[in-house]
């Protein structure tokens, strides 16, 4: 199943958060869902690091950067370790770097744009905290869908 957010949203409707259709996919896999691991961060990778080197089976990490373009939050080597660790996908308010090598893994990613240059490491940041961007919220334990055609939040798991 290639198309699983329209599915979603005619099944389930009013219940669903749709974000605004901002992000790109960058990732080897544009289908990916899971519960949502909270991380905000600006222009600091830090924790994105800590989180990829953590076991992530069944779960999405969603990192709100502020929106900014101007520092990649995720880059090849973070991909590869999350792919590692078994993450679903992860889903970035902010930019990312290494797209050729992204684009050849099995994970999911989204974000804003592309950016080459790296963040600065001030192990700056919060986990587990409530997000909103693109208009919708997205709390610890939601469930994030993500396919071609968007990406959508509930606060129920639904497959």
């Amino acid at each position: 199943m290639l198309d699983l957010l329209p599915d979603l949203c005619d099944q389930h409707g009013d219940a669903l958060q749709v974000a605004e259709p901002l992000f790109h996919d960058y990732g080897g896999k544009p289908l990916f869902y899971g519960q949502a691991v909270t991380l905000s961060c600006f222009e600091d990778n830090s924790l994105v690091r800590e989180l990829v080197n953590r076991p992530g089976h069944g779960k999405v990490m969603v990192i709100d950067g502020g929106g900014s373009l101007r520092r990649a939050l995720l880059g090849d080597q973070l991909a590869i370790k999350a792919v590692e660790q078994g993450w679903e996908g992860i889903l970035i308010h902010g930019a990312v770097r290494d797209l050729g090598t992204l684009a050849t893994l099995a994970l999911g990613v989204k974000a804003l744009a592309a950016c080459p240059v790296k963040t600065e490491k001030r192990g700056q940041g919060e986990l587990d905290v409530v997000l909103s961007f693109a208009g919708v919220s997205i709390a610890p334990g939601d469930y994030v869908y993500a396919d071609l055609n968007g990406v959508l939040v509930s606060g129920a798991r639904l497959l």
